[in-house]
């Protein structure tokens, strides 16, 4: 008997094959599809989240499409000629049926096999009770199941210790807009949902906990997307008495497991590269390892040029569209490379360079005869050029020449992030701090003030803090940032210290993190951690371009939840209750 054997039913629809042959059996599920036979016989496919069996029954019986059915009968070889290669069970069906309506239902507002893929998305996510019976949806739903079983499998086994944190926390600054919770004991008060477990973590290292996780669920208040929702699922993970290594090597075990669970391969070694290293050569810091045209430096290629765009350039960089790779490039005309042009406006540079190389081996392009007969020689060997390929160019400072060719390149080569190989890497040695705030002439935090400065930096805190690396790692795979970590600050006065160069004056830090500070003069041990998207490491792994499709009940891009049409509003007395007042919309 099958182990999700009940009362009703004595096998799942998709368990059955030829062994059961001459068996006696029941199975529920839902009624696929009907098709007549002959005056006296119909086939009935019945549905459950395992497959489709197919059962032969008297057509005289009243079942409709979604009927919830408990069919019995015997199970039989199909008669030769009628196996379906396409079904687990298409060598056998169930005849001699007897066939029990456990309920009636209403058609469906769409077909509930991988037609509804084309359906649009509101209506799927309106009666998305009726899509996750769908096969792809099943799927992915089960094998986010199984990813789970096999992280905690993971963490377990390095004796990590499930932890659960509050769902209500006070409000903290972590780079993102925090849902907030109004209290009705405290009115004018609020709590905030947690953007993440972070203090409560680093708290449970202070309590000796040593190792911690959790599959956590957290909210922020940010635009939606591809790869983000306002609700999401982590792993969140915390160590003590470790070093960076040793973190990246407890979570590289947990992100190996949960993908060999879904793909039944080994992950090779995770690569890792350094920040600077991946903008220098991607232009991005979450990299795409899957394709080439990497950034090249010409800076030093162009020290005496006369071309003037070039001449006072801080940064000039380059990526090679090769032809034999990206043989469309040879048919872009100037429509095309105009519009390539003006992205990379849009995206900060104040132009774009476009060179082709000729059979002749020089450089086909309007401003070909301001770059020297040296110039192009130079370029076409730092490439490897051969002809037909397109070189595009980007000169202005370090940062905006990395980003703008980052992002082209991705524009022009990147694949769907599910394709081609699993690329794994590291991404380490984050800037503590990105850029001076104009209005504050503060520095801006790099990932979230708790993470400790690199050591060999620590003399340039007050002097060029933006030249000071964090101990910071991001994990990313396909050019998708799966999650990111650090090590933490563990001394209060250094923690002060950061907090200072923030803004944050001791009496704030007091007020807002006193509860996570005081703690701190008790005995802190050297303690970092991580946390990454379940989420989107599922999408990836189902073949999936968008997390939506991994998640049961996810929001529209708008945010809205279109079987339960919140967010809504609340009667006027529960407002009165917490003390809030609604502002009438503004005016345009």
């Amino acid at each position: 008997m099958s182990p999700s054997a009940t009362s009703l039913r004595t096998h799942l629809c998709g368990e059955l094959r030829a062994e059961h042959v001459g068996t006696s059996v029941s199975v529920c599920g839902w009624l696929a599809r009907r098709r007549e036979h002959g005056e006296h016989l119909a086939f009935f496919d019945v549905r459950d989240h395992s497959g489709v069996v197919q059962c032969v029954v008297d057509r005289t019986v009243d079942v409709r499409s979604e009927y919830v059915v408990r069919i019995t009968g015997e199970v039989r070889r199909r008669p030769e000629g009628t196996t379906n290669e396409g079904l687990s069970t298409g060598e056998i069906e169930i005849g001699e049926c007897v066939v029990e309506v456990l309920n009636v239902a209403d058609p469906p507002p769409f077909p509930v096999d991988s037609r509804a893929d084309d359906v649009d998305e509101n209506v799927r996510l309106r009666h998305r009770y009726i899509d996750i019976r769908r096969e792809r949806m099943q799927r992915n739903v089960r094998l986010r199941a199984r990813i789970n079983s096999a992280i905690r499998r993971a963490m377990e086994a390095q004796n990590f210790v499930e932890v659960e944190t509050p769902f209500l926390m006070p409000s903290t600054p972590e780079g993102a807009r925090e849902f907030l919770v109004p209290s009705r004991k405290e009115p004018g008060s609020f709590y905030a949902l947690p953007q993440s477990p972070q203090l409560w973590k680093q708290l449970l290292m202070v309590a000796g906990v040593d190792r911690y996780y959790q599959i956590a669920r957290c909210l922020r208040d940010e635009d939606l997307r591809a790869d983000r929702q306002y609700e999401f699922m982590q792993l969140d993970a915390e160590m003590s008495f470790v070093t960076q290594p040793d973190v990246l090597a407890a979570i590289g075990r947990a992100v190996t497991a949960a993908a060999k669970e879904a793909t039944g391969q080994d992950v090779p070694p995770i690569q890792q590269i350094t920040w600077r290293e991946a903008m220098e050569r991607f232009g991005v810091d979450k990299p795409d390892l899957r394709f080439g045209m990497e950034l090249v430096e010409l800076t030093d290629v162009f020290a005496k040029t006369e071309f003037k765009a070039f001449a006072s350039a801080a940064a000039i960089k380059g990526i090679r569209v090769d032809a034999a790779t990206y043989p469309e490039q040879a048919a872009w005309g100037r429509g095309r490379l105009d519009a390539i042009t003006d992205r990379a406006k849009q995206l900060g540079a104040k132009g774009l360079v476009w060179l082709k190389v000729t059979a002749e081996s020089t450089l086909d392009s309007p401003v070909a005869k301001f770059i020297s007969a040296d110039e192009t020689a130079q370029i076409i060997a730092r490439f490897g050029a051969l002809a037909g390929d397109m070189i595009l160019i980007v000169a202005d400072d370090w940062t905006t020449t990395c980003e703008v060719l980052g992002q082209l390149r991705n524009d022009i080569g990147r694949p769907p992030v599910h394709e081609g190989p699993y690329r794994y890497v590291w991404v380490v040695e984050f800037p503590l701090f990105v850029g001076i705030d104009a209005a504050t002439g503060r520095p801006r935090p790099g990932h979230h003030p708790f993470c400790h400065p690199h050591p060999d930096d620590l003399e340039y805190l007050d002097t060029d803090p933006l030249r000071v690396r964090a101990l910071a790692y991001d994990l990313v795979l396909n050019g998708w940032e799966l999650g990111s970590g650090s090590i933490r600050i563990h001394d209060p006065a250094m923690q002060r210290t950061v907090f200072n160069k923030l803004g944050i004056s001791d009496d704030e830090a007091d007020r807002r993190f006193g509860f996570f500070l005081q703690p701190f003069r008790y005995g802190a041990p050297p303690h970092g951690g991580f946390a990454f998207g379940i989420d989107r490491l599922t999408a990836i792994l189902a073949g999936e371009e968008n997390i939506r499709e991994v998640i049961a009940f996810p929001k529209t891009q708008s945010g809205l939840d279109p079987m339960t049409n919140a967010p809504t509003k609340v009667d006027e007395a529960q407002l009165a209750e917490l003390g809030i007042r609604v502002l009438p919309p503004a005016t345009k």
